[in-house]
Order: structure tokens, then sequence, then C-alpha cells
């Protein structure tokens, strides 16, 4: 008990200390989570709504396979990431492996198939005849896209805090291929990690607060859109 009170005073110490190495181990976690969430929401969600909005021959099999990449393993995100940009891999020309942009890669892995996985749910449980009716209104298949992703979008966002909140906390996959090299591709978990193998469990402990802190600030901010857009909603079919 006393080592993790111990834990959460250092928590505070590093965070209001303005410690160097931290701040710039919290934005590197930010920056390659954060831009990991977006792309995989450019992917994700457009893949979603696609599957989910037409009719094909092998789409019970293209949403086992995506939901399948909801439950991937982070080590073979990881692997294959390795794989593709190692010097002798086909990527490898690129010399990006043990750079952020490799981790940003791998998490891309990771977060795309949540974000795709629940948009589709979602958009599969849009009522149909919107669809109809918004098509008999003259709407283009575009409109038509927007109009349904709006109907879903209270999923959606739930399918945002999924994919950051398995990039952020994620750790084997960014280790195998950031290296957790110190200044360069150390982030929060692979610090945690570092500091646990060293001894030190009191910052270990810090840093995992900080990762709590961190994903709760930006879970928080993602649940106010939520349930402001909801309550809008209530609001609306009361009036």
């Amino acid at each position: 008990m006393e080592l993790i009170w111990q834990g959460i005073k250092s928590a505070f110490i590093l965070i209001f200390s303005g410690n160097k190495e931290i701040l710039e181990i919290i934005l590197l976690t930010l920056k390659v989570s954060g831009i990991a969430v977006i792309i995989s929401m450019v992917l994700g969600i457009p893949i979603g709504l696609l599957i989910g909005l037409n009719n094909f021959k092998s789409k019970r099999f293209v949403i086992t396979i995506i939901n399948t990449g909801m439950g991937l393993p982070p080590v073979a995100a990881g692997l294959f990431v390795s794989l593709m940009l190692w010097r002798s891999g086909p990527l490898g020309i690129m010399g990006i492996m043990y750079t952020p942009t490799a981790m940003i890669i791998a998490q891309v892995l990771i977060a795309s198939p949540i974000i795709a996985g629940v948009t589709l749910a979602a958009v599969q449980q849009v009522n149909p005849k919107l669809k109809l009716q918004a098509l008999s209104l003259g709407a283009n298949r575009v409109q038509v896209l927007w109009i349904l992703l709006k109907e879903a979008k209270l999923p959606a966002l739930a399918a945002i805090m999924a994919g950051f909140g398995g990039v952020i906390s994620e750790v084997g996959a960014v280790m195998m291929v950031g290296g957790n090299i110190k200044g360069q591709t150390r982030v929060l978990t692979t610090a945690t990690v570092q500091n646990v193998r060293m001894g030190n469990f009191d910052v270990a402990i810090a840093l995992v607060i900080i990762l709590l802190i961190l994903a709760f600030i930006v879970n928080i901010f993602l649940t106010l859109i939520q349930q402001r857009e909801n309550m809008t909603w209530y609001q609306r079919f009361w009036k």
C-alpha cells in the first residue's frame, strides 16, 4: 500500500514539476495515438458504412474478417509491421523502422478494425426505411451516406473511444516496431515496462496514473460530445 501511495505522489510530482523527459513521453504518446486514431477513423468509418449499407455475395465473410480484426492480438500487428518495415522486408527501403511512424502504422492496424466493426454494427441498426426515404427525396449516394452517418453518430463516437482506448494502452506492438528508444519512440506504456524491469515501481505506478488521466480526459471529452448530441435528440423528440 505504501508503494502505491508513493506512486501517486510521484505522479503528481512528475506532472507538476515540469519534468522534460516525462513531458516528451506524454506528448509523443498523444501524438502517436492521436494520429493513429484519426487515420483509423478515415479508414474505418467509411468501410463500416459501405459494408453495412450494401448487400453483396461475400458480405458475411467480410464481416467475419472485420470482427476477427477487432480482436487482433497487438503482437500480431507488431510482427506484421516489423516484417514489412525490416531492412530485408518489402518496405524496408523506407527506413522508418524504430520510428514514431512505424508505431502509428501498427496502431492503425489495431484501431481500424475496431472502428469499422462498431460503425458497421451501428449502421445495421439504423432503420432501412430512412435510406429509401432519402433516395425518394432526391438525395445522391454521398448525401445518403452522410444522413445515415449522422443517425449513427453516437455509436460512431463510441467506436472512436474504443479505438483510442485500444491504442493508447497498447505496449507489445509499439515496443516491437518502435524499440522504446529514449527521446525518440518511448511512450507511456513502454516507459512503464522499462521502469518495472528496472525495479522503479513508484515511477511505473506514476506513469500508469498519468496514462489513466490522459485516457480519462480524452474519453470524457468525447463522452460530453456524445451525450450532448443525445440530449439534443431527446429534446427534439419531446418537442
